[in-house]
């Protein structure tokens, strides 16, 4: 799944497999957000931002572009997103426990109203073992948070039985857009940076927790959080997300979590 990143300033073409889909025909936004920050670590360190400025495609060549202060993603003469470093810190939330986010998955509101229903992270139509099924849902006593459980499975971990960083970066952002509606009002990811301390392995429990931490107008800034059972931090990020009108793709940021 992850694609080499470049040790000079060679362009790198790679594509997104259509599996890693949002909506049913472009990327979901969190594990494009980790494809590309992977190719820009070499550039540009390893904390980066992504912004993603049009739906990334599936099963097309895109083109990794060095720069000095700002890389690019490029389909044609099409800029998909930029990489740049990130000095900041993502705010840590606090870990909610594993019987509660059991208990919050329960409470998803992906049925009947989720507006990407085939998304590899949090989509109701994706089967066991492809998809992440990730369903957050609210914690009693913690406005705007969300969290559920998630064991990596097979089908998204490497060699040595760790979680892909792309994948990873999919299951932090997803919960973050459920700390709002997007039943009643889609939200699309704009950018996001992550800070990973440790991968999640195979077949073990984890929780995730999402808090929406500001919102205003049409957009909204969001924290998520990975955490092992008994609390202890594995990673972070922070997102930023905007409202749009519809769940297609045809506009400029049609690019969903």
């Amino acid at each position: 799944m992850p694609v080499e990143p470049p040790d000079d300033d060679a362009t790198v073409t790679f594509t997104v497999p259509s599996r890693f889909n949002g909506p049913a025909d472009s990327a979901n936004g969190g594990y494009a957000c980790g494809l590309f920050a992977g190719l820009g670590a070499a550039r540009h360190g390893r904390d980066v931002a992504v912004t993603l400025l049009a739906p990334p495609p599936l099963d097309t060549d895109l083109e990794f572009r060095p720069g000095g202060r700002r890389s690019r993603i490029q389909h044609g003469d099409r800029l998909i997103a930029t990489v740049t470093a990130d000095t900041g810190e993502p705010p840590v939330i606090e870990p909610v426990s594993a019987v509660a986010a059991a208990e919050a998955s329960l409470r998803f509101a992906g049925e009947p109203g989720h507006p990407f229903r085939t998304c590899f992270v949090c989509g109701v139509d994706r089967e066991e073992g492809d998809g992440l099924l990730l369903t957050p849902g609210p914690v009693p006593g913690l406005p705007g948070t969300v969290a559920c459980p998630w064991t990596p499975g097979p089908s998204v971990t490497d060699d040595e039985g760790y979680a892909e960083p792309p994948v990873l970066w999919g299951a932090l952002d997803c919960p973050g857009g459920w700390t709002d509606d997007p039943a009643r009002e889609p939200m699309v990811l704009s950018r996001m940076t992550a800070r990973i301390t440790e991968r999640p392995r195979l077949g073990h429990p984890y929780v995730v927790v999402g808090r929406r931490v500001r919102r205003a107008g049409r957009t909204a800034v969001n924290a998520t959080a990975l955490y092992t059972e008994d609390g202890r931090l594995l990673a972070h990020a922070s997102a930023v997300w905007a409202a749009v009108n519809d769940t297609t793709t045809s506009g400029a940021l049609r690019v969903h979590s």
